[in-house]
């Protein structure tokens, strides 16, 4: 099936997301029943290469949906990271280790992602990735209608409980080019997850040029 590239500003990228969440969100509440018609909790994960700076994209749709009537719950997938000795178990420079075993699923899923839907509360970290120590962070509130807001490299196709991915994409080139000398170990998992999660994301944004965003469309 061939794809139509749209050209968008940060802003207008900023806007059809936040426009894609909102209507999901709409959706789940539509069909929810008892006291959660108040607001389902929507879980949109924004997955991208380092250099994409998913994270910025991330934190830009807090205020659209917190203008939306839409509380905004902000967590980093780099703080759920399994410890280092079992994400490392393999070495510090093993790519297979770095696509499967560096998130903890588990602990993501059940400390945010299913907590926010079940309990109304979410974790907003659990372990520091630099200390590798625990944050000892509390359990927040999610008020009805919560969007979590989860940024993360990675991420997709890994079994996280979200109802809303989007992925900023590269070429194999731009991957290459925008990987640190250091950390060229890591390539082939970023080329391997590029081609395991075709097809996966709810929005493919291409980020070649950081500066001229544009959205894959079918």
């Amino acid at each position: 099936m061939s794809t139509r590239i749209e050209p968008v500003s940060a802003a207008l990228l900023v806007e059809r997301v936040a426009g894609l969440v909102l209507a999901r969100a709409e959706l789940l509440t539509e069909t929810a029943t008892g006291a959660r018609q108040n607001g389902e909790p929507v879980r949109l994960l924004v997955d991208g290469h380092p250099s994409t700076y998913p994270e910025r994209l991330a934190d830009a749709l807090v205020v659209p949906f917190e203008a939306a009537g839409r509380p905004a719950a902000r967590v980093s997938v780099s703080d759920f990271l399994r410890p280092r000795s079992l994400r490392l178990e393999r070495g510090r420079e093993d790519p297979d280790s770095l696509l499967d075993d560096w998130i903890d699923v588990g602990s993501l899923n059940r400390e945010v992602l299913t907590r926010v839907v079940d309990r109304r509360e979410y974790l907003p970290s659990l372990r520091d990735p630099d200390t590798d120590r625990a944050t000892r962070a509390g359990y927040l509130d999610a008020a009805p209608g919560t969007v979590v807001v989860l940024d993360g490299t990675l991420s997709i196709g890994r079994g996280l409980a979200v109802d809303i991915a989007v992925h900023l994409a590269l070429r194999p080139a731009t991957i290459h080019r925008r990987t640190p000398p250091d950390e060229t170990w890591a390539v082939p998992a970023y080329e391997q997850y590029a081609r395991e999660i075709e097809g996966m994301p709810d929005l493919v944004v291409r980020v070649d040029h950081p500066d001229h965003p544009a959205l894959e469309r079918p």
